[in-house]
């Protein structure tokens, strides 16, 4: 399965292994693992709960990695999200892209974490000292994503 979202922790190295067991053809495998910092814009962060909507966010990521697969020449993509409560330094994301070739293994993972942080239904709500507080959505994020938008055809 190319998507999971769980509450338990993750090993890196056991899934990149599993995604290219006998598989001479792999040449590249590109990765990304996001983790839970212990501040946020100039706040100290003592906890982090991510939710999301059961079902909905599988399809979601499900249908993020089918339009990585279909831009790129990719092989496998692993996508494994956490939900639930989490602390600073703990793991919250893993995507992992294999292909022949380590561009388009490239690509497609950071496709797919630029989508993930804009188009996937997660909502993050932060503990500080100040109290709790929900995360907004960042610009920044958006405009990562932007760069993977076609062109827009000028109108005569």
């Amino acid at each position: 399965m190319p998507v999971r979202i769980q509450t338990q922790d993750f090993d890196a190295g056991a899934e990149i292994a599993a995604l290219r067991r006998n598989r001479p053809e792999v040449g590249a495998i590109a990765s990304f693992i996001g983790v839970c910092r212990d501040a946020n814009d100039g706040t100290a962060v003592t906890k982090m709960t991510l939710e999301h909507y059961p079902g909905m966010t599988e399809r979601a990521l499900e249908n993020i990695v089918a339009e990585a697969k279909s831009r790129w020449n990719v092989m496998e993509v692993l996508v494994v999200h956490r939900v639930g409560e989490l602390k600073p330094i703990d793991q919250i994301v893993l995507v992992v892209v294999t292909g022949a070739h380590r561009g388009e293994a490239f690509s497609a993972c950071e496709f797919i974490m630029d989508y993930l942080k804009t188009r996937a239904p997660f909502w993050k709500k932060e503990e500080t000292p100040q109290g709790t507080r929900w995360v907004e959505a960042r610009s920044s994020d958006d405009e990562a994503a932007q760069r993977w938008s076609p062109p827009k055809a000028d109108v005569a």
